[in-house]
């Protein structure tokens, strides 16, 4: 996961950047592995930053028209080590705010590329790219603000009228 925060703080100062992580899940020789890059979008252009042993699965230049190009070019530099690829993970954007609480949104979109066609993969990208440009997607740990309550007021809805009031004691089933 340092692979993702680490660089996120070096871009940190340049709100025309924006960064998400991305990790993939690949297969080799019966072994699963986990891998995390942080994405960037910044004037129309993907890219990526990382730390890996190889060069091809790190670090990204901001050269992809799209999100899918970025993904397919990681898919092919994993294909190149004999590693399969079954899973890819985005989340959302990372905040530029330094002191920010807010956590990090690691898997707000879950593709399972395995299983799909690499023109199903290219379409979720796509729009999950959009919607992530327009800002629309919201973290999924975010709640509602609380409501404050009077003291000794319950949060559950009132009895209507007509409903059937409960009995006064249970029957023993024993």
């Amino acid at each position: 996961c340092l692979d993702a925060v680490h660089p996120s703080y070096l871009t940190n100062g340049q709100p025309s950047v924006e960064r998400f992580p991305i990790s993939f899940k690949t297969h080799f020789s019966g072994n699963y592995f986990h891998h995390v890059v942080l994405g960037i979008y910044c004037n129309g252009r993907y890219g990526s930053l990382g730390m890996s042993r190889r060069s091809d699965l790190m670090d990204k230049p901001l050269t992809y028209r799209t999100l899918s190009d970025l993904i397919f070019d990681f898919e092919d530099s994993y294909k190149k080590y004999l590693h399969s690829v079954k899973k890819v993970k985005i989340g959302l954007y990372v905040p530029h705010e330094p002191h920010s609480f807010q956590p990090i949104e690691w898997k707000q979109l879950v593709l399972n590329v395995s299983k799909m066609m690499r023109t199903e993969v290219r379409k979720e990208l796509e729009k999950f790219a959009r919607d992530m440009r327009m800002k629309i997607l919201k973290p999924s740990s975010a709640h509602s603000p609380m409501k404050e309550r009077p003291r000794g007021k319950s949060l559950s809805p009132r009895r209507r009228q007509g409903s059937p009031q409960r009995r006064a004691c249970r029957r023993d089933k024993s």
